[in-house]
């Protein structure tokens, strides 16, 4: 049934370059360069997937999204989510963080990758996503 999905990295390509989208989920012609081997070893601690707790927020690594609304999958770099107020009993807020290497890009083409991480999220974890954020280079 996941064979129909879309794999939420494949928005962010698509957004960016149709053609780079077609080269890499279409035809599976892939090849790394010297920046995306970079980013691969960057991406190894976010990939293990090993959870911590520090002050009142908790950072889950390489985690997995599903949505059945949607029909996309894909495996997010982190989520931090920061505990509420237990006084007035507010809920968790969770915020999707996505690692890419370089400076911010002023066009949207990472953020509708976190927006779909925010929807899987918000589906799964049934909450509400506001807000997500960008990882530092050095991971």
């Amino acid at each position: 049934m996941e064979a129909d999905y879309v794999a939420i990295s494949a928005l962010q390509h698509y957004a960016y370059c149709t053609r780079q989208f077609a080269l890499i989920h279409v035809e599976q012609a892939w090849a790394d360069n010297q920046y995306t081997a970079e980013g691969n070893l960057l991406h190894e601690r976010v990939d293990s997937g090993v959870a911590e707790q520090r002050r009142g927020t908790r950072y889950e690594r390489g985690v997995m999204l599903n949505s059945q609304r949607y029909q996309l999958t894909g495996k997010m770099d982190l989520l931090e989510i920061e505990a509420g107020d237990s006084a007035t009993n507010s809920p968790l807020h969770y915020f999707p963080v996505e690692y890419k290497r370089g400076k911010p890009k002023v066009e949207d083409w990472d953020r509708v990758q976190v927006c779909a991480q925010a929807l899987c999220i918000e589906e799964m974890r049934d909450t509400r996503v506001t807000e997500g954020r960008r990882g530092e280079r050095s991971l």
